[in-house]
């Protein structure tokens, strides 16, 4: 994407960093316009994109970035004391998960499993929520979005978007499954009509859908139990 030398509140919507990291995903920003999010304003004759790109170019890259302390930072004009502080934090929690590991890996081969998982904390929603686990050829859980909320009776969810965010991960298959607020985990025939939306996309895209879990107050129902794909 051209960045432009206007402010960032004078950008379209569509081209600001915030707005396209929630239309597309932090995976979709350039360097420059994940910390210009960071950074959140800029100088009197920069837009935070502007200051985050010369940042980067006076660092020589992210790892540069990285690498400066508090002092080196504060020295960089337009870095006060506290986006120094901000950065800092940033990078070490940047750090941190890159050291860390799961403590299990997470295998589904059962409905059980992915309720086991999932269930504690979907029970509680007042507000349905759609969830994505994404799995690998092991069926190994490898990543898990939340893709929609709705009301407190209904869910808005297109098969568009939750391949999309499958073939980002690499996923080999996916399981879903929503939340029923009332507790009552009997799918309506909304609920039918996505699942087999879900797993005829699937089938074109070359991920399989291996269920879809509603979930409702301690107990679930597995649409692929039901005969529903």
């Amino acid at each position: 994407m051209e960045l432009r030398s206007c402010r960032v509140r004078e950008m379209p919507i569509e081209e600001r960093p915030r707005e396209r990291m929630q239309t597309y995903g932090a995976e979709a920003l350039s360097h420059a316009e994940l910390l210009a999010i960071l950074l959140r304003t800029g100088t009197d004759k920069e837009s935070a994109i502007h200051l985050a790109q010369r940042i980067i170019s006076e660092c020589g890259g992210l790892r540069g970035l990285a690498e400066r302390n508090w002092d080196e930072l504060t020295h960089i004009r337009g870095i006060g004391p506290a986006k120094a502080l901000q950065l800092q934090a940033s990078i070490e929690l940047g750090r941190r998960v890159a050291r860390s590991r799961l403590p299990d890996t997470v295998t589904i081969s059962k409905p059980q499993d992915a309720a086991d998982l999932l269930m504690e904390d979907m029970r509680h929603y007042r507000e349905e929520r759609f969830v994505c686990l994404f799995l690998n050829s092991k069926n190994h859980v490898i990543g898990r979005q939340t893709l929609s909320v709705g009301s407190l009776n209904a869910s808005l969810v297109h098969p568009r978007e939750v391949f999309r965010a499958a073939i980002r991960r690499s996923s080999a298959s996916i399981l879903c499954a929503h939340n029923h607020p009332s507790g009552d985990p009997t799918p309506s025939p909304e609920d039918i009509r996505l699942t087999r939306r879900l797993f005829e996309a699937g089938e074109l895209v070359g991920i399989e859908l291996l269920d879809h879990l509603v979930i409702g107050d301690n107990r679930f129902v597995s649409l692929k139990e039901l005969g529903c794909m």
